[in-house]
This record gives C-alpha cells, sequence and structure tokens, in this order.
C-alpha cells in the first residue's frame, strides 16, 4: 500500500492577515450592532468578547480602546459566524434568531450557550460549525 502523502487544504492564493487596530475597532463597533440583534446583553457581550463588564461598557459609550490580538479573533470569529448566518438564512430575522434556539447538533444547547463558554475555541466551533453547513470547506 503507498505511503499517504500530506493534503493542502489552504485555497489558492489565501494568505491570512492579522486583523489590524482599525479593522478591529471597525468589527467592535459591528459587533455591537449584531449584539443588540441577537439581544445580547452586556454581561453576555463582555463573556463573548473576554473582557470586564466595566470596560466592555466603556468601550460601548467610547469606542473601543486597544484591541488584543485574542479580542480582534473573537470579532473576527463572531463576523464570520454573522456572514455564515446572513448566507445560510434569507431572511434576517431567522438568522438573529438561530443564535438563541436549541440545536441538536449542540446537543440541545444553543450556538449562544455554545459561545457562552468564553473560550475563544467556543466562537471557533460554531463558526467552523456554520461554515460547513454553507459548504464553505
Amino acid at each position: 500500500m503507498p505511503a499517504l502523502q500530506p493534503v493542502d487544504f489552504t485555497p489558492q492564493g489565501f494568505t491570512a492577515q492579522p486583523v489590524t487596530q482599525d479593522e478591529g475597532a471597525a468589527m467592535f463597533r459591528a459587533a455591537i450592532n449584531l449584539f443588540g440583534k441577537w439581544a445580547i446583553t452586556d454581561d453576555q457581550a463582555a463573556v463573548l468578547l473576554d473582557m470586564p463588564l466595566r470596560s466592555f461598557r466603556r468601550w460601548k459609550a467610547e469606542g473601543p480602546g486597544r484591541l488584543s490580538r485574542d479580542a480582534r479573533a473573537r470579532l473576527s470569529n463572531l463576523m464570520g459566524i454573522h456572514k455564515s448566518l446572513r448566507l445560510i438564512f434569507t431572511e434576517p430575522q431567522r438568522a438573529y434568531g438561530w443564535v438563541r434556539a436549541p440545536s441538536r447538533d449542540f446537543a440541545g444547547a444553543s450556538a449562544l450557550d455554545i459561545m457562552l463558554g468564553g473560550e475563544l475555541t467556543d466562537l471557533m466551533r460554531v463558526r467552523r460549525y456554520l461554515d460547513a453547513e454553507r459548504g464553505a470547506w
């Protein structure tokens, strides 16, 4: 039997670029709007972004300060989740509601329940699930 060869799954011409501070700030502002659509509380938003509630509320009112690499990755995943939902559902309200709906694919938990685990990998899990559902991989 021939030896298995590694397979490169990187799309041709794709190189991941780090998210800049300006892009992170724009994603933060977009996330604030998205949290409103998802009916996310400030407490929940602080968990999703892994930041103290007080800092989240200050940034929400005044604009974000310097975003860590982890915060930019979290925001990028949240934007990816939003994008996938908008591609999967033609009706925006269904996309927004899906986040809170129980799912058998998450053992009866909602995507929000999973994301509120607080780890970056929790956000990534939901994003990967949605990417797979829409055939992005």
